[in-house]
């Protein structure tokens, strides 16, 4: 067996862990920056009055390239044989088109050029992601999965602190903005290019092409690999959860917690951050000792389940208890859940991927269940606050979800 296909036995070293990290904190700022700052400022300033849906539109239409670029992307990195290896190329080339996406954002005065800016920068992005992500099963063992996973996982969060500092502390405008991150993402995904191994794929082992088996494959049978069909489920369930948990967090800090009257003089944006820096900081300091831990343990489902109910916690929190210091101890909890499940889910999914063929495939149709919730939450967030029993409805609804997922990760056969 190539390379390429076979299972890795040796641990990868610092230096890999490292420059895998920094492209993937180039990802996410890439990711982050225009999702929390640069968007709805732009928008606002090209639509003051429809601002809202016209945003819901940009990020819609972007989150659904998401869903389709990934997992293609994904499938054609599989297959492609070079002597570039079958990574490297898609990295690099989707840190590029994702850059130019951002500097097409710069210079567009229109929701129709937002909006077309945003899905080039999504395709780019999103391409680039589904290559990193084959990364891990592509050249780290089993044993060391969780703990790799947690590195990789800390510049997720890290992203968000990185990307909104940088676009309105570093540069002012939002043309600057884009720039600066559009070039940030393929400069900081470079050096993990040039400077790590990637097996070509020998072309006598590329299947040939034929479009209805290609399409074909991104059905994968629950009954044929009832595990990645469990842990697909379980994923989308809590990504829904924290989906429609954030999803309306500004308006209620400023309308059930009201930040502005606690703290006059502040604005709810602020709280905000504050929050984020929490959050951020507690899962930096639990997601690669969780991973540790999952590995020397090999118990990742009950890792797994741990965080789920944990996550669970803080939505039923804001549920019943809207206040400044609650709000505050369940970004902590928050943070400790989802530091956890960001190391150890991400480690337990690549032991119950089909085949080692279709690694980024595979994890392609999983991250769907990434970005799927993010279409689905504001269908379900919305009528909950506006009509069915608004914010404490809301939290219980992600609670539950959150726990739901949690629940059936035991169904998972296969790890222990």
């Amino acid at each position: 067996m190539p390379a390429a296909l076979a299972e890795p036995v040796a641990r990868v070293r610092p230096r890999w862990i490292a420059l895998i990290s920094l492209a993937n904190l180039a990802l996410w700022m890439g990711y982050f920056g225009p999702l929390q700052v640069l968007l709805p400022q732009q928008v606002a300033a090209i639509d003051p009055a429809g601002k809202s849906a016209a945003l819901a539109w940009v990020t819609g239409a972007g989150a659904a390239v998401a869903l389709v670029f990934n997992p293609i992307a994904g499938a054609l990195s599989d297959r492609t044989a070079g002597r570039f290896g079958r990574r490297h190329p898609w990295t690099l080339g989707g840190a590029v088109a994702g850059g130019l996406g951002l500097a097409v954002l710069a210079t567009q005065s229109s929701i129709i050029g937002v909006l077309a800016g945003w899905c080039l920068a999504q395709a780019g992005l999103n391409a680039m992601q589904a290559a990193l992500t084959a990364g891990v099963p592509d050249h780290v063992p089993v044993r060391q999965r969780g703990e790799v996973s947690g590195w990789i996982g800390v510049p997720q969060s890290l992203g968000v602190v990185a990307a909104v500092v940088l676009v309105t502390a570093v540069v002012t405008g939002n043309a600057a903005g884009y720039l600066l991150i559009g070039a940030l993402v393929p400069l900081l995904a470079l050096p993990f290019v040039l400077a790590t191994a990637d097996p070509p794929l020998p072309a006598a082992h590329r299947p040939p092409f034929a479009r209805r088996a290609f399409l074909r494959g991104f059905w994968i049978s629950p009954r044929a690999h009832p595990d990645f069909a469990w842990a697909w489920l379980t994923r989308f369930l809590m990504q829904l959860g924290n989906a429609i948990a954030l999803l309306y967090l500004l308006y209620f800090l400023t309308d059930a917690v009201r930040y502005e009257q606690v703290f006059p003089g502040e604005k709810a944006e602020a709280g905000l951050l504050t929050l984020i820096l929490i959050y951020t900081a507690t899962v930096v300091v639990t997601a690669v000792v969780a991973g540790v831990v999952s590995d020397r343990l090999g118990r990742r489902r009950a890792l797994v389940t741990f965080s789920g109910v944990v996550a669970a916690v803080p939505a039923v929190m804001l549920a019943f208890w809207p206040s400044w210091p609650v709000v505050v101890a369940a970004a902590v909890i928050m943070g400790l859940g989802f530091g956890v499940y960001l190391a150890v889910d991400n480690a337990l999914v690549t032991q119950v991927l089909p085949a080692a063929a279709g690694r980024a495939k595979d994890l392609g149709v999983i991250n769907i269940a990434n970005s799927g919730p993010q279409v689905l939450g504001p269908v379900i967030a919305g009528p909950i606050v506006t009509g069915l029993g608004g914010y404490p409805v809301l939290y219980l609804t992600a609670a539950a979800l959150s726990v739901l997922g949690a629940v059936l990760v035991r169904r998972i056969r296969s790890v222990p």
